[in-house]
């Protein structure tokens, strides 16, 4: 429940407090006073928008401070443990507005954002403000009632998990299959390609070793010719250059014990003689191996053919391209391959999981079924208690493709005035039928989710006499078991109040401000008596204001 509200700079409220307590927390005043702004101010706590025309001075920061009293709750606790929040008995809640509008929200002094709060009092508090009346019409609404009077969450969660499952599957699937048809669309050319490229059977760098290979069988004759010639120059000519360096080499040997220098020149010489006769011989099988091959140039000449081909029509000009590519092609083979085989295996997740959504929406919808007749007779009985005897309301389950929610489509039906014929709610119901169904409703459906706090912000709107006063029964009842804070015009449900506060505006000299204080027993009967027959109420509304009370 919310003990504590602290409103400061907001609207036409400079600075004020509110206790609250457990019961029937009833809110008065007269049209203008503020009432409405306290609604404002407490939405702000709740995870409603703001700016800052809200703020009444500009220059300082509006604030807006909620404190509840926690009892034990798991949900509560689990929030405040998966959003790394501090749980404890006393959950303080504050929201404050800069001149800018900039909004800033805290929960235990741990700085959130508006969904994060949002979720919180989500668990803490329901808010019905004056045309929250419309909500009845939705679709949302009307399955969230059902689903809490057939007490069925814990499958409800199971059947959104799945279903999330099944959606997120089969759009992974749908895309699969997307790609798989323009895969095989392609796959005929790139199978031909890939074909062309596997049977010529490239090794790295072979196209460029064969070009060099080929230059050089083309210029075979002169080349051998030259090497013949140096080879000549080094061993067998007039003058060969091996032998008389080998000569020069021994006569520096020679020497040597002359002098230390010589000996190193004569060994560098040597070294020079079996460096020139390596050369030689190796420029000698070069020689040899070397001729003109008018056959294998033909075998270069057509593999090099076929592979320039592949380089036009591929629009590269290396061997690595072509083998680049060659793997790539083998990819998307492998891939076609894989993606068949990954395409039967989530036909398959998703036939399982669209299954298992569909049992479980079959007994959500069996439950649905079952609370239908408690929630029409119940809330029948509680419209005409409050003054609508002849009115009832119909729940009608039709069948929808399945969704999160199931497969049921939920709709109210209602007939004020026993006329046979049901129709939408929001075709018949005028705007104080539609106030009393709500509350109807909310009361039955606060009993399932034990929502610690109901805040009405006018729900008695468009009723008066006796259909007021069973309003306030039905509400004071509701404060036996939630704490229910609630502005009215109506003595009757103001009469029913465990705490009553006044709501009213102060000229303070330069404005004027809105105060609240909690009546006692004479100022409640006054003001319920002034509510009854004016500012100066007569004696028999004194006695009427008793009598509603209860004194």
């Amino acid at each position: 429940m919310i003990s504590r509200l602290y409103i400061k700079n907001y609207a036409i409220i400079d600075e004020l407090e509110l206790q609250f307590t457990d019961g029937l927390n009833i809110i008065t005043g007269e049209t203008g006073a503020g009432k409405s702004i306290l609604m404002g101010a407490m939405g702000l706590i709740l995870g409603n928008r703001a700016d800052s025309s809200a703020l009444r001075d500009t220059n300082n920061k509006c604030l807006v401070e909620g404190v509840f009293q926690l009892e034990k709750d798991e949900e509560i606790r689990a929030f405040c443990a998966n959003n790394e929040l501090d749980y404890e008995a006393e959950l303080v809640i504050r929201r404050e507005i800069s001149s800018t509008g900039k909004s800033r929200t805290f929960i235990n002094d741990t700085p959130v954002n508006l969904t994060q709060l949002k979720s919180l009092c989500s668990l803490l508090v329901d808010l019905h403000q004056q045309f929250d009346t419309q909500e009845i019409h939705a679709q949302d609404f009307q399955i969230n009632v059902l689903d809490a009077l057939s007490d069925h969450h814990s499958l409800l969660l199971e059947l959104k998990s799945k279903f999330g499952l099944f959606t997120q599957t089969s759009k992974e699937l749908s895309k699969l299959k997307e790609a798989y048809e323009q895969m095989l669309k392609e796959a005929d050319y790139h199978h031909y390609l890939l074909e062309e490229l596997t049977s010529l059977s490239l090794k790295n760098n072979e196209l460029e070793d064969l070009e060099e290979e080929l230059k050089l069988l083309s210029n075979a004759e002169q080349i051998k010719q030259q090497l013949s010639t140096v080879v000549g120059a080094f061993s067998s000519s007039e003058q060969p250059l091996v032998p008389i360096i080998k000569q020069l080499s021994t006569k520096l040997s020679a020497l040597s014990g002359f002098h230390h220098e010589i000996g190193k020149l004569a060994e560098r010489l040597n070294g020079t003689v079996i460096e020139f006769q390596d050369i030689s011989d190796e420029l000698e099988t070069l020689e040899n191996k070397l001729n003109f091959d008018a056959e294998r140039m033909s075998i270069i000449n057509d593999r090099l053919s076929a592979g320039y081909t592949l380089y036009k029509k591929h629009n590269v000009n290396s061997t690595e391209a072509l083998l680049k590519i060659q793997q790539q092609l083998e990819t998307k083979s492998n891939d076609k391959e894989r993606d068949f085989n990954r395409i039967s295996i989530l036909e398959k997740e998703a036939n399982t999981l669209y299954r298992e959504c569909i049992v479980i929406a079959q007994q959500l919808s069996k439950n649905r079924k079952s609370a239908v007749p408690d929630l029409e007779k119940q809330t029948n009985a509680l419209l005409h208690k409050m003054g609508m005897p002849n009115a009832s309301i119909q729940v009608k389950l039709n069948e929808k493709p399945i969704s999160a929610d199931g497969t049921d489509e939920v709709q109210f039906l209602f007939d004020a005035n026993k006329s046979g014929r049901m129709e939408p709610i929001s075709k018949v119901a005028s705007g104080g039928e539609l106030s009393r169904l709500m509350l109807s409703i909310k009361s039955l459906v606060a009993k399932k989710l034990q929502l610690p706090t109901l805040i009405f912000d006018e729900i008695d709107a468009g009723i008066s006499g006796e259909a007021a006063k069973q309003v306030g029964l039905i509400m004071k009842s509701l404060g036996a078991h939630h704490q229910i804070i609630s502005i009215t015009h109506q003595p009757q449900i103001a009469a029913k109040a465990n705490t009553h506060f006044f709501v009213s505006k102060v000229d303070s000299g330069n404005s004027v401000v809105t105060k609240v204080k909690i009546l006692n027993e004479q100022e409640r009967i006054s003001s319920i008596a002034k509510m009854i027959s004016g500012d100066q109420p007569t004696e028999a509304a004194i006695e009427n204001a008793k009598e509603l009370i209860g004194r």
